[in-house]
């Protein structure tokens, strides 16, 4: 027995040392830093990508009065789809869903009485649409319309405003002057007929909305796309798009600031626009 263990603890003894020693660890290579210009490139692409959305794809916009409420609200803010109702291009109409807009679209536009200021109103009528107002009640190619969005928050009376076009404007409506001298042209009895390649928007508040009944029909060339979602909702004066100075802005900037939290409609974020 004791000849046999020796023999087995020799043959245990020469495995080990014939068994290959463990490698130490090869230490990792440390990861390269990004360069300035490679930071610089970096940035400059997320920067063209996103003027490239904000350009042709999507756009931030404010509501600045009331005229859309209850849909809207002063102070509402929105991402606009810039793609859906831009012109037709021969080598992306296979693969993006171009359309016209259609009644009851609510969409943004370069106003046709003062370039350069965007508006968002409802869309009525489309091209060869008859249309009227008797008592505030919108008759659409003979028929009156439900509207469940429009709201009436004055509750009083304005002829020309109630019953367009049957009753002249005055003075007092402020219409825009070429509206004011070729808005006969269109009526055809007592309705008024959507040209070609233009569309008739009113806003939701009736009674508040400086619209197409005041500054005439929309160029299909001035519309800017409809609102997606609103992303952020502010409680907001309704003269606040009237102050305009620079100590004015800084003023309501330092506002949103202080009142960020309480003001804030929180119930309103990432609302679907329809």
């Amino acid at each position: 027995m004791p000849g046999r263990m020796r023999a087995k603890l020799a043959k245990e003894k020469d495995a080990k040392q014939q068994a290959p020693k463990p490698q130490a660890e090869k230490p990792q290579a440390e990861q390269p830093q990004e360069t300035t210009p490679e930071f610089i490139a970096s940035v400059a692409a997320v920067l063209v990508i996103g003027l490239f959305i904000i350009t042709f794809c999507m756009q931030a916009f404010e509501i600045p009065t009331s005229s859309m409420v209850k849909t809207l609200l002063i102070g509402d803010h929105l991402f606009v789809d810039r793609v859906r109702l831009a012109p037709e291009t021969r080598w992306a109409d296979k693969f993006i869903p171009y359309r016209d807009p259609v009644r009851g679209d609510i969409i943004v536009f370069v106003s046709p009485s003062e370039p350069g200021l965007f508006v968002v109103k409802r869309v009525i009528g489309v091209p060869g649409d008859r249309i009227h107002l008797r008592n505030g009640v919108v008759y659409l190619n003979g028929k009156a319309q439900a509207e469940p969005y429009a709201i009436h928050s004055r509750g009083d009376y304005n002829p020309y405003r109630d019953n367009f076009p049957a009753v002249p404007p005055t003075p007092e409506d402020e219409l825009a002057p070429l509206w004011q001298l070729h808005e006969q042209d269109y009526i055809q009895g007592e309705d008024i007929v959507v040209p070609p390649h233009s569309y008739f928007g009113m806003g939701d508040n009736r009674d508040v909305s400086y619209d197409s009944r005041y500054w005439g029909f929309i160029p299909r060339e001035n519309v800017i796309g409809r609102p997606m979602f609103i992303y952020w909702s502010f409680k907001t004066p309704e003269d606040q798009y009237t102050k305009t100075t620079l100590a004015e802005r800084v003023a309501f900037f330092l506002h949103i600031v202080t009142h960020f939290f309480t003001d804030t409609r929180w119930s309103r974020m990432l609302q679907v626009v329809h």
